[in-house]
């Protein structure tokens, strides 16, 4: 069983180091270019029983510092996490065993373990990356922590026990530290690594005080694969990336509003009546008629002005029909101001009632909240002023037509439905 964990903790760091050659490609939508993300690392540093956790340390009361050395190849995920293999070989060596009795066997008494290979796969979580004015970080602080399978051997002195051979186990590896980027794909590693062994015989004496564990210092380099254009993932501070957004953004709303300005005042330049013949400057072939000058639906003089008659005004109940009739009929092209021909003979009976009775009309437009205010603005007052136009091309006096845009401002049903929407398209007629 342990010789079938072995080979398959072999077989996935071997593929991990195959794979890290692979470009890789990040993107964010406050940075969007690509990052590299695999790296390998070489480190070297302290072997020691002694740990933060223990006072004394595992079975021997007196530890020895000796040389180690590791490395290990990591993939990046997010700025902030990633996974990396690990390898740990050199030796440990503690003096004075516990239990004991004071005299020269103690003083002389100790072990020394070579751990011939470890390989852990852990998870790296970056706590900040410090930079506010640069994508790149100087300085990363992390912690780590994971699992992973080890083969040591552990030789005693004066203690009345047997060396043992190679005997494998498993250990929790648990890491602090911090790096530092020295250029753009090279980084300082720094840290602090506490391993907790599943075995009390890891240093060859068996005392009773719980599982061995011992601590590793190292320092190190970590060098990033890939293109040398492109920066490590792993050193990446999105501050400056938000900061850049949220100033573009700032810069585009502000376009639009300016755009919106403009569309206004274009607007209320084209639906404006400058001469105040009843007809819209945009629709006005004849601009600057004399006041109270009877025109038709261009804007220009009649050759024939007809004579205004002032009489009471009597609207009756099938005047309102006609009207009525007309409103229903009404169709547009889509997103235009152009009626269709099939409106034609209801507006046609309209502008009957209009010359025959002398009375006088108000169209309102409107629309629904779909688009923006300045469009759905100039539409209704562009379809209210194209059907005047169309009443007074059949005979109906343009200064008693009034057409008036509103937009979506004054709806009669709900603007979340279709149904809703589509009855707030409309062009309504007010006989007086």
């Amino acid at each position: 069983m342990k010789t079938i964990t072995k080979s398959a903790v072999i077989l996935s760091l071997c593929a991990l180091a195959t794979q890290s050659y692979a470009q890789e490609t990040t993107t964010s939508e406050n940075t969007p270019r690509e990052f590299r993300t695999w790296s390998v690392g070489l480190n070297g540093g302290v072997l020691t029983p002694y740990t933060i956790f223990r006072g004394k340390t595992n079975d021997f009361n007196t530890p020895t510092e000796n040389w180690g050395y590791g490395g290990f190849v990591k993939k990046q995920f997010t700025p902030s996490f990633g996974l990396q293999a690990d390898f740990l070989a050199g030796n440990v060596e503690g003096l004075r065993a516990a239990g004991l009795p004071a005299g020269p066997a103690y003083e002389d008494s100790r072990f020394k373990t070579h751990i011939e290979w470890s390989a852990a796969l852990k998870a790296n979580v970056t706590l900040a990356n410090f930079s506010i004015l640069n994508d790149r970080s100087l300085f990363s602080p992390y912690v780590a922590a994971g699992a992973g399978y080890m083969s040591s051997a552990a030789t005693t002195r004066n203690l009345g026990v047997a060396d043992q051979g190679y005997q494998e186990n498993w250990f929790i590896p648990a890491a602090l530290g911090f790096k530092i980027a020295v250029s753009r794909g090279v980084n300082i590693d720094l840290g602090y690594q506490v391993n907790f062994v599943k075995s009390d015989n890891f240093d060859g004496y068996n005392y009773g005080s719980g599982n061995d564990n011992f601590s590793y210092g190292y320092a190190g380099v970590e060098v990033a694969l890939g293109r040398r254009d492109k920066p490590q993932l792993a050193n990446h501070s999105p501050i400056p990336g938000l900061s850049r957004e949220s100033e573009n953004l700032r810069r585009s709303l502000s376009a639009h509003e300016a755009q919106s300005r403009r569309d206004m005042e274009k607007y209320e330049q084209d639906m404006g009546d400058e001469d105040g013949d009843g007809v819209a400057n945009k629709f006005d072939k004849c601009p600057g008629t004399p006041a109270n000058t009877v025109v038709d639906g261009s804007g220009c003089p009649l050759k024939t002005p007809r004579p205004v008659v002032r009489e009471k005004v009597i609207v009756t109940e099938a005047d309102r029909k006609v009207v009525d009739e007309a409103i229903r009929n009404l169709e547009f092209d889509l997103g235009k101001a152009t009626i269709r021909s099939s409106s034609y003979p209801t507006l046609n009976r309209v502008a009957a009632l209009l010359v025959e009775k002398n009375f006088s009309l108000k169209l309102a437009g409107h629309t629904d909240n779909t688009g923006s205010m300045a469009l759905n603005l100039r539409l209704s007052k562009e379809r209210a002023e194209s059907v005047k136009a169309y009443l007074v091309s059949q005979g109906a006096n343009a200064s008693r037509i009034e057409a008036t845009g509103y937009g979506p401002n004054q709806p009669i049903a709900s603007n979340k439905t279709a149904e809703g929407r589509q009855k707030n398209r409309r062009v309504e007629f007010t006989l007086f």
